[in-house]
C-alpha cells in the first residue's frame, strides 16, 4: 500500500492521533540503507513515519543542497508496504531560524570540524521533527556514528521521552557503506571507494593485535591519500563517549573526498584485552 503523504505538522497529527509512531527521519533519495532503517522502525509502533526533508540548515555554504538528489515520487514508491506515513513538511522554516541550540564541543570535532554547523543544522531539525510528530521512537543509522550520538545526548538533555534505536551499516556487496552521496562517484572512483572500508578493517585488525589505536588510524589515513583521497580525518574514539580511547570497544570513524564525493564510514574494533568478543570483518 502506498503510504500517505502529509505536508505539515496538523495534517500529520490528524492521521496519526492516539496511535504510537515510529519515526525515521530522513532527506529522501532513499537506499537500501535507509529502507533497512524503516523496516526495523515498523516493527516498534502502530504508524511508522518517514520523514523526507532536505534540511537547508545543515548544507555549508560551497556543499551541495542546490544538487542534493530530490524525488518525493520514487521514494514514496520504495515505500510501499514499509511506511504508513511520509511527512514532507513544509512548515519547519516559516520564519528565519534565529533560534539555534547550543552543542557540546563534540559537535565541533570530526565530521563538525570540517562542516561547521552541521550538527547544530542537524539538531535543529531534529528538535523541530519531533516536536512535531511526537513519536515514541526514533530510529538512525550507525553509519552516521557521530550524529547518532549528538542526537542521543539531545534527547537525554532536552527531555524528549523518545527511544532512539541505532541501526547497524548497510553495505554494497564489495563492503562500501550505503549512502545517497554515492551516486556522485564516476565509475573508478566508485571502483576505488571501496578502499575506505577496507583501510579501516585493517586498522581494526591491527588494533586487536595490539598497535597503538592512534598509530593504525594514522597508517589507514596514509594509506588512503597514497590512493588519491583527500583526507578529512581517520581517528580512533572511544565507542561509548567518543572521547579519547580510554574503554575496551573504539570506533574508528573516519571521512574522506574522493573526487568531489565525501564519503564517511567507521567500524568497531576491541581492544586486545577484550578481543574474545571482537566482531568478525
Amino acid at each position: 500500500m502506498q503510504p500517505l503523504v502529509a505536508t505539515t505538522a496538523a495534517e500529520l497529527r490528524a492521521i496519526t492521533k492516539n496511535a504510537s509512531i515510529a519515526l525515521t527521519p530522513t532527506m529522501g533519495a532513499l537506499h537500501e540503507g535507509h529502507l533497512s532503517l524503516i523496516k526495523q522502525a515498523k516493527k516498534l509502533a502502530d504508524i511508522n513515519v518517514v520523514s523526507i526533508y532536505v534540511n537547508p540548515l545543515q548544507f555549508g555554504e560551497n556543499e551541495d543542497f542546490d544538487s542534493y538528489p530530490r524525488d518525493l515520487s520514487a521514494d514514496c514508491d520504495k515505500l510501499r508496504d514499509l511506511a504508513d506515513v511520509v511527512f514532507a513538511p513544509q512548515d519547519l522554516y516559516v520564519t528565519p531560524q534565529t533560534v539555534r541550540l547550543a552543542l557540546p564541543p563534540l559537535a565541533d570535532e570530526l565530521c563538525g570540524h570540517f562542516r561547521p554547523g552541521f550538527f547544530q543544522g542537524v539538531a535543529t531539525v531534529v528538535c523541530k521533527l519531533f516536536n512535531s510528530i511526537s513519536p515514541q521512537t526514533a530510529v538512525f543509522g550507525l553509519k552516521d556514528f557521530q550524529q547518532t550520538h549528538i542526537i542521543r545526548l539531545l534527547t537525554a538533555q532536552l527531555n524528549f521521552n523518545i527511544d532512539i534505536v541505532a541501526a547497524p551499516i548497510v553495505r554494497e556487496t564489495d563492503g562500501l557503506a550505503m549512502s545517497s552521496r554515492n551516486i556522485y562517484l564516476h565509475p573508478t572512483e566508485r571502483a576505488q571507494a571501496i578502499l575506505l572500508p577496507q583501510a579501516l578493517q585493517m586498522a581494526a585488525k591491527q588494533i586487536m593485535e595490539g598497535v597503538p589505536p592512534a598509530q593504525a588510524a594514522a597508517a589507514a589515513a596514509a594509506s588512503l591519500t597514497q590512493n588519491n583521497f583527500a583526507v578529512d580525518y581517520v581517528e580512533a574514539r572511544d565507542y561509548s563517549t567518543l572521547g579519547a580511547p580510554i574503554g575496551e570497544r573504539i570506533i574508528l570513524l573516519a571521512a574522506a573526498k574522493l573526487g568531489k564525493t565525501r564519503l564517511i564510514d567507521n567500524i568497531e574494533c576491541v581492544l586486545p584485552t577484550a578481543a574474545k568478543t571482537a566482531p568478525n570483518f
